[in-house]
């Protein structure tokens, strides 16, 4: 089967570790079923896996990716939840103790095929193409739940959206505008401001700039604007945390977190329930996933353009693998 794996590790150097070639399918639980992949998206704990956080060496090689849509035995376009949970667990997925990412435990979804649990398949919307579908299961999901679920955003609120262009960032921009509130962007990059614009943000502006006191911060950046979200906010306001991808906060500001009031909520992606709920606010409102690039996955060469353009900083939205 050809995939798209993890072949060794490298902190400073990820891809260094990243191959393209045939790997025997392993064999599945019972229950899983197989998706013949058509598009999967890159996420940066694809990175991350390259780096040795959150896969072991004696887990190689690993098929990378969390993010499908293709067709099941039945020849239905899904979806793909990248959530796996624990044989006896029945709660909410994402509260698992013991819950694992596709890629992490089991192979990922940058292959042929991609064996999964029954009830981690849902429809495909029809609205979107196969790449735009792509991309809801990780990004636009796990800002959908600190948007909707977390945030509890409402008509009217000001949101503040740190670092324009991430998968998540600009998908929780769209969401939250969608939603009715007025949104602000921030990015260190002039045409990432400029692109965030165009697609209904109200305010853009450098990172760090002062601006008036906003409702919720939908933060995934860390270290780099940790203590401009905290300072953003009005008394009583959420900052809704779910990456930090610059690094950990240096500072949790407690004082004037609790002076004013402040609510500090983790969120990490979300339950298939609230993947459909995803799928019909999309069909509802027209939102469409904002794609950086396409690559062939037939080709080694696009692949690993494709996850060069991941680790490059410079995309603006999703990067796509289709096949």
């Amino acid at each position: 089967m050809r995939a798209v794996y993890a072949a060794s590790q490298d902190a400073a150097d990820p891809l260094s570790g990243l191959e393209v070639g045939e790997l025997p399918e392993t064999s599945q639980p019972p229950g899983w079923i197989p998706v013949q992949v058509q598009a999967a998206a890159l996420n940066h704990h694809d990175l991350w896996s390259l780096r040795g956080v959150g896969l072991r060496s004696e887990q190689l090689p690993m098929i990378l990716g969390t993010d499908a849509v293709g067709v099941d035995p039945d020849g239905r376009r899904v979806l793909v939840h990248a959530v796996i949970n624990a044989p006896d667990w029945l709660g909410e997925e994402t509260l698992d103790p013991r819950r694992t990412l596709l890629s992490e435990l089991h192979p990922g979804t940058l292959a042929d095929r991609v064996w999964v649990p029954a009830r981690n398949v849902l429809p495909v919307p029809r609205s979107l193409s196969m790449a735009e579908a792509a991309c809801l299961p990780t990004a636009y999901l796990t800002a959908f739940r600190m948007v909707v679920h977390e945030a509890q955003v409402r008509p009217g609120q000001r949101v503040l959206v740190q670092g324009a262009g991430g998968g998540v960032a600009t998908a929780a921009a769209q969401l939250a505008r969608a939603a009715g509130a007025h949104v602000v962007v921030t990015s260190r990059s002039e045409s990432k401001l400029e692109r965030a614009r165009a697609l209904g943000a109200q305010e853009v502006v450098p990172t760090g700039t002062r601006i008036a006191p906003v409702d919720v911060v939908i933060e995934t950046v860390g270290e780099a604007t940790w203590q401009h979200s905290l300072r953003s906010l009005r008394p009583g306001g959420v900052v809704v945390v779910a990456g930090a991808t610059s690094g950990p906060a240096p500072s949790a500001d407690l004082n004037r977190v609790f002076f004013r009031s402040l609510r500090i909520v983790g969120s990490t992606m979300g339950t298939a329930a609230q993947l459909a709920e995803l799928v019909a606010m999309v069909e509802a409102t027209g939102v469409r996933p904002v794609i950086d690039s396409e690559y062939q996955f037939a080709d080694d060469t696009g692949v690993r353009a494709a996850f060069d353009r991941l680790a490059s900083g410079k995309g603006f939205g999703k990067v796509v693998v289709t096949n």
